[in-house]
């Protein structure tokens, strides 16, 4: 499938229209479903091939965000053959008491895998979590970038953002 198939595809399952309000608090009149388009194996290995491309040079480490980056790192992973760690939103209270599941990645260059960037809000607690437990970041990938304001956000953190497709790049797929 070509990048503007994907793109089209994703648009087609995804795409909807209506009220929401977002993670960050802001409202939108449309709202990509990333769920609808995870968890569809055909798209989502897809986008595997596709982000898979993009990882940076020396990544040792994919870092999944809970919930929607966990799928597609998972995807990544199985690509590229890079371990993840499943990042939780805070440490659990029982068991290990981790914040992070799966492989070691202390002192290991990590890249933070996301589904939707809009204002990387998350992202942002999320990798200064990561780097307490001393994982060494520089790169978000994500699939679709929401709004510039994200990849602002990051690039002031001292995050680069590669993603797949922006909002306006999958809203062009749409037109009929």
């Amino acid at each position: 499938m070509t990048r503007d198939e994907l793109a089209k595809a994703i648009y087609e399952v995804s795409h909807l229209e209506g009220n929401f309000t977002l993670r960050s608090g802001q409202t939108s009149h449309e709202y990509f479903d990333k769920y609808l388009f995870e968890s569809q194996p055909n798209i989502l290995k897809v986008i595997a091939k596709h982000m898979a491309m993009k990882v940076p040079a020396g990544t040792k480490i994919l870092a999944g965000l809970e919930m929607g980056g966990i799928p597609i790192t998972t995807a990544i992973s199985i690509e590229t053959g890079i371990p993840v760690v499943f990042v939780r939103k805070k440490a659990k209270e029982y068991g290990t008491c981790k914040l992070a599941e799966g492989t070691d990645f202390k002192n290991k260059k990590v890249c933070i895998i996301e589904d939707v960037v809009t204002t990387g809000g998350q992202i942002l607690i999320s990798a200064e979590d990561l780097k307490t437990y001393g994982a060494e970041l520089a790169n978000v990938m994500c699939v679709i970038e929401r709004n510039p304001e994200g990849r602002k956000k990051l690039t002031e953190a001292g995050l680069g953002l590669i993603s797949l497709f922006t909002m306006e790049e999958l809203k062009k797929h749409g037109i009929k």
